[in-house]
């Protein structure tokens, strides 16, 4: 057996499962501080504030008694209150019972239903609020395209391009060139542009209006690759260049889209350019299952990249509110998204293969940090709203079962049984457990 061979593959395992738990320990650390801290305001004390399971490998005591602790299996974590039997937040009864009225009021069982809730509730409330800081800050950090478009910093292509960093860009081929947050009309525009290798621009540059040559605005670059995508099987990687597909010239972003969906799948043979070398790869798409406006979905065939303008634009700052509005926008987007595909999972309408187990996570996480820190700083805002949308799923174990318990209280009066909160306590656990089991036997066996 080649042992150095290898390495490549172990060493890529080890950045993997390193990204993973970065990306879980942070996201649990903010969900269980939720708990801890809303829980400590309304009065209720927690007795262990653990990142992981099993063995313990640090702990400390502060000043109010919590013990704080890193514990050996870092996939998870949880916060102990007083008068819980176990991580899961199951009500010890018997010992609740024998408190004075004081240390009863201490405990989760024993405090008012509104700091009961509002505790458990905390969790994905601050779940989604580090979604919005995260995707508000990085908008904030890059800034929005400037307004006319300008050429903030060239790319390499393998066209003979004119332009320069400054530019403005007045028309393409004659054809006025819209405001950037104009979507449709950035859309009207390449499609009335011819395809092919050098277009004309009309810059205006220095106070002048200057006629110059580049490539067409929107080339089959690779500015992103997807994790689990045929591109990223294949060594496909950004700043790669797609010049041709099975020997025909490739000249722009949309020609690559429309083969890969005509192609109903077959293997297709690329040839790629980057910095001035070429190389070919092969590669056949695969079948996804793709989101619309809408919240309906769309089968296509896909290759697993995006694309973007041949130069970065040049950016201007933003406002705190407009990036807090759209940190909002975008986490309210993934919950619809979420909510829709698991929707269409139920009913057949797309494959269950959509829905990723440890392994999958595991893999996109280790996928977005190797294409950067911003990448993977925004996967970690992705993942934080889908981990608080699944915790508020009215299934007991989970946050949002505990609140159902509540909402029964409040309506009638008084908790459920210990008998039938125990009950449906283990078939919580497992329900959940049968969820990753199906959903590690995707991350197996899906195409």
């Amino acid at each position: 057996m080649d042992i150095l061979g290898l390495l490549p593959q172990f060493g890529s395992v080890i950045w993997t499962l390193l990204a993973f738990v970065l990306a879980l320990s942070i996201i649990v650390a903010i969900h269980e501080y939720g708990h801890y801290i809303v829980g400590r305001w309304s009065g209720i004390h927690a007795e262990v504030f653990s990142l992981g399971f099993g063995p313990v490998l640090f702990s400390r005591v502060d000043k109010r008694g919590t013990v704080w602790q890193f514990a050996a299996l870092p996939f998870g974590g949880y916060v102990k209150f007083l008068g819980d039997a176990n991580a899961a937040s199951a009500p010890d009864g018997e010992a609740v019972r024998e408190m004075d009225a004081s240390e009863r009021r201490r405990t989760m069982p024993g405090a008012p239903l509104w700091a009961r809730a509002a505790t458990v509730a905390a969790g994905p409330v601050f779940n989604f609020v580090l979604s919005i800081l995260i995707f508000a800050g990085v908008l904030m950090w890059r800034g929005e395209v400037a307004d006319p478009l300008t050429v903030g910093a060239l790319r390499d292509m393998p066209a003979t391009q004119e332009l320069q960093v400054g530019d403005e860009l007045l028309a393409i081929s004659g054809v006025k060139v819209p405001s950037f947050e104009d979507g449709a009309g950035f859309s009207a525009l390449e499609e009335q542009i011819e395809k092919a290798a050098q277009v004309e621009y009309t810059v205006g540059r220095g106070g002048n209006e200057l006629l110059v040559t580049g490539p067409f605005p929107y080339p089959a670059l690779i500015t992103q690759v997807a994790p689990q995508s045929a591109a990223l099987s294949a060594g496909l990687r950004v700043g790669d260049v797609i010049t041709a597909i099975d020997g025909a010239p490739v000249f722009a972003f949309a020609q690559l889209k429309e083969i890969v969906e005509g192609g109903n799948g077959a293997p297709m043979l690329l040839d790629l350019w980057n910095a001035g070398e070429t190389r070919q790869v092969t590669l056949a798409p695969k079948r996804v299952d793709e989101p619309q406006a809408d919240n309906t979905f769309v089968t296509q065939w896909r290759i697993g990249v995006a694309g973007g303008l041949f130069f970065e634009p040049a950016t201007q700052s933003t406002t705190l509110g407009a990036a807090f509005s759209n940190g909002i926008s975008q986490t309210k987007r993934i919950i619809e998204g979420s909510l829709s595909g698991m929707y269409h999972m139920v009913t057949g309408a797309i494959s269950s293969c959509n829905l990723s187990g440890p392994i999958g996570i595991a893999q996109t996480s280790g996928a977005m940090a190797s294409q950067g820190a911003t990448s993977f700083i925004w996967f970690v805002a992705v993942l934080s709203t889908a981990v608080g949308l699944l915790n508020l799923f009215p299934v007991p174990v989970l946050d949002g079962g505990h609140l159902v318990f509540y909402a029964y209280e409040a309506v009638t009066g008084k908790p459920p049984s210990e008998r039938i909160l125990k009950a449906f306590m283990s078939l919580g656990l497992i329900l959940i457990l049968s969820l990753m089991v199906f959903a590690l036997g995707n991350d197996l066996f899906c195409p």
